[in-house]
């Protein structure tokens, strides 16, 4: 816009010196022209006599407009489609490695009979990379989709995650789906790869996750919820070796003697490299699986030498046992906590979120030193509302400033900042049918503010311009201004004036409406920034073409009148 303000005002007049030539046909015998003035003649004389109706009218149209303004979700972002689907099932912690194998091998056979499917590929706990803490119970699939031309009709992203969330229910099982690009940016910067999450923080591992778990209860009930989960920290399963020191003392061991036996004889220890040409490789050495798979055989069969060269099991000189603790011990400010992950279809995340916290706070009591933050993105959704707490005011104030800086007068700055809410109206209306508030939709409203100010700037201007050529007139002819004299102003200025006014909108329209019907990635942001610039140029339009000179006259009007009341004074 910067650009496009300079190219005008540096390079558009030397253009017209270059190539408007010849002779010029006058606006009265423009085609175009006169159709518009033949259309918009009759509409502004209804509107010169039913000034005040129209205004009421107007006033009337703007308070129905809160009520499509109630009905409107709202949403950090529209979801991307980025030609892929990431599947992210969770189960129960303590799922052995062969049957987290056979359930991600039944899940991808499940995914790849969908005929949209090209090809899905899956995984199970971590990758080899240390940045990937993944536990076993957590499984990733990435979905390859085939081009939409290949889709069965009627088929779209979300219908298609409805159809395969139906076909991969299983016990114990939680589904979450999501895009991959956005899974990873979500986790990096919240830690919640579901759309909606919630973090208790507390002191007490075991008191978190029992309000972790009566959390996920609560919001299970709540409408809209595909899936709720939260994490069994103390769902992890340990070998657990404790040492008896009088035994061991009887014997003549230490500790040391019995972690050196329990590293190499469990744990693996490494005796030797074998050298492949220029590759080296490590051999290491333990017992065998069938002498280490449970605590008994480990008791049993791990062998502790003696100074005198016997041997005695492991279980005379310490208790082997299996316990449970967490599996996961995660933190946010230094404070314990645990994640509830939650997937939410077929609604918004502004009014998902506010009744699920009702519920929350219904039927979770927490103790003290204990609460809950919702995260995921509805946490970018609030830091963004708070940001446009602060940004639309400014933006508001700016037009105000600039538009005070043009007319000198604070009359004809408050006309065009009072058409500013009429242009929200045929925004709200068409976000409406079927989009919700978002980042975007508001980038729109700012945007279609700044260009309802524009058009209100030329309305005034062209009346303004007549209104003066009319004040001349009369001082020439020795007679006051008079109200014919604004009447006629106002048609003169906004009458025969209409094709520029007119060329603004269709302008502006003409950019915005191909983006409705545009796909791909990215269009659904595009279109949530024309939606209401599309809508809102529509109630603009007739804003500036009949309320502004409705308001104009009254105005002008009232102005008048005043300045005769004072003369008359003045003269007694």
């Amino acid at each position: 816009m910067a650009a496009a303000a300079l190219l005008s005002i540096l390079v558009v007049p030397a253009l017209m010196v270059l190539f408007v030539r010849g002779r010029i046909v006058p606006e009265h015998r423009n085609p175009v022209n006169r159709l518009l003035i033949w259309l918009y003649r009759p509409i502004i004389t209804a509107v010169l006599r039913v000034k005040t109706l129209t205004v009421v009218v107007a006033v009337a149209v703007l308070a129905v407009s809160v009520w499509p303004a109630t009905k409107i979700g709202s949403e950090f972002m529209p979801s991307l489609n980025e030609g892929t689907i990431m599947y992210m099932p969770t189960t129960l912690p303590g799922l052995s490695i062969t049957k987290s194998a056979e359930l991600l091998q039944t899940q991808n056979r499940i995914i790849k009979t969908f005929p949209e499917v090209e090809n899905v590929f899956g995984k199970a706990g971590r990758a080899a990379t240390a940045t990937d803490p993944a536990p076993t119970e957590m499984f990733e699939a990435i979905i390859n989709l085939k081009l939409e031309l290949q889709w069965r009709p009627g088929v779209t992203v979300d219908s298609l995650i409805q159809e395969m969330d139906r076909a991969l229910q299983f016990p114990g099982v939680s589904n979450a789906w999501t895009m991959p690009i956005k899974a990873r940016i979500d986790m990096l910067a919240t830690g919640i790869r579901t759309p909606v999450g919630v973090k208790v923080i507390g002191q007490d591992l075991f008191e978190i996750e029992k309000l972790a778990r009566q959390i996920e209860a609560a919001i299970k009930t709540v409408p809209g919820t595909s899936s709720a989960f939260a994490e069994r920290i103390n769902g992890g399963y340990y070998l657990d070796i404790d040492p008896d020191r009088r035994e061991l003392a009887r014997y003549g061991l230490s500790i040391a003697d019995v972690q050196a036996v329990v590293a190499s004889a469990i744990g693996a220890e490494t005796v030797t490299t074998t050298v492949e040409g220029r590759e080296r490789y490590a051999v290491s050495i333990r017992y065998p699986r069938d002498l280490r798979s449970d605590p008994q055989a480990i008791a049993r069969e791990v062998l502790v030498p003696l100074a005198e060269g016997a041997s005695i099991p492991l279980g005379q000189v310490a208790k082997v046992s299996l316990v449970r603790g967490p599996g996961s011990i995660r933190t946010e400010n230094a404070q314990l906590a645990a994640y509830i992950f939650v997937d939410a279809r077929e609604r918004d995340l502004g009014s998902y979120v506010a009744d699920a916290k009702k519920a929350v706070a219904q039927s979770v009591d927490f103790p003290p030193g204990y609460y809950a933050i919702w995260s995921g993105q509805f946490e970018f959704y609030e830091r963004a509302r708070k940001r446009l707490a602060i940004v639309v005011p400014l933006t508001l104030l700016l037009i105000l400033l600039l538009l005070y800086l043009n007319f000198r007068r604070m009359t004809e700055t408050l006309i065009v900042m009072l058409s500013l809410p009429f242009a929200l109206v045929g925004g709200l209306w068409l976000m409406w049918l079927g989009f919700n508030l978002s980042v975007a939709v508001a980038v729109g409203f700012i945007a279609l503010a700044g260009v309802a100010a524009e058009t209100g700037v030329i309305m005034l201007i062209y009346l303004d311009h007549a209104l003066d050529a009319r004040k001349a007139l009369a001082l020439k002819e020795g007679r006051p201004i008079d109200k014919s004299d604004i009447a006629a102003a106002i048609m003169e200025g906004a009458v025969e004036r209409v094709r520029p006014k007119m060329m603004t909108v269709v302008a502006i329209m003409a950019g915005l409406v191909p983006i409705l019907w545009s796909q791909g990635t990215g269009s659904e942001i595009m279109q949530r920034i024309a939606v209401p610039m599309i809508g809102g140029m529509v109630s603009s339009t007739i804003l500036t073409l009949v309320v502004i000179p409705a308001i104009y006259a009254l105005v002008k009007g009232f102005g008048l009148e005043r300045a005769r009341t004072f003369a008359v004074a003045e003269a007694a």
